[in-house]
């Protein structure tokens, strides 16, 4: 396989040449797919996810400035798309940041497999802000602007999570 020429893939994909575009959708495909189902946790809607994300990479491709490497920004156009495709589906709530004390540590020794389905089942904004955070890396500030919520509310979401988890992996010992 030939090696992946970032710049010259960027300047093929800008004159439109299909097989730089398929060449840049096949670099980061897996990965991105597993982005917008670890956000979305559906196979059509992370598909839909996958299909309007790299639209709006190739529409936007010329606002690219190489500050960052070509997947990591591919990689927030992905997750920006996956959020904007639950943001309907979710309701969050506001928690004064006093009933934020306290915060779990959480420090599971359960195998993957347990955690994977019971991250799965956590409600829809829940599982977003744990998946951005947790397994995403996402500081508050920036889920909060993506998700358009404040700060407080991505922390307490987080600490709901957490406290669903322990007791979703709790009951399984």
């Amino acid at each position: 396989m030939p090696e992946f020429n970032e710049k010259k893939i960027i300047e093929d994909c800008l004159k439109n040449d299909r097989v730089a575009q398929k060449a840049l959708y096949d670099q980061y495909k897996t990965k991105m797919y597993t982005l917008a189902y670890r956000i979305t946790n559906n196979f059509d809607d992370a598909n839909d996810v996958l299909q309007d994300g790299f639209m709006e990479v190739f529409t936007n491709l010329n606002a690219f400035r190489g500050q960052s490497k070509l997947g990591t920004w591919v990689h927030t156009i992905i997750a920006r798309v996956a959020i904007k495709k639950i943001r309907n589906k979710i309701h969050f709530e506001e928690i004064p940041e006093t009933q934020l004390a306290g915060s779990v540590v959480w420090q599971p020794d359960m195998d993957i497999k347990a955690l994977e389905k019971a991250i799965a089942e956590l409600p829809e904004g829940y599982r977003s802000i744990f998946t951005l955070y947790e397994v995403e890396g996402f500081k508050h500030r920036e889920i909060a602007d993506m998700l358009e919520i404040s700060e407080n509310t991505s922390k307490s979401q987080l600490h709901k999570a957490k406290h669903m988890l322990i007791k979703k992996l709790g009951e399984l010992r």
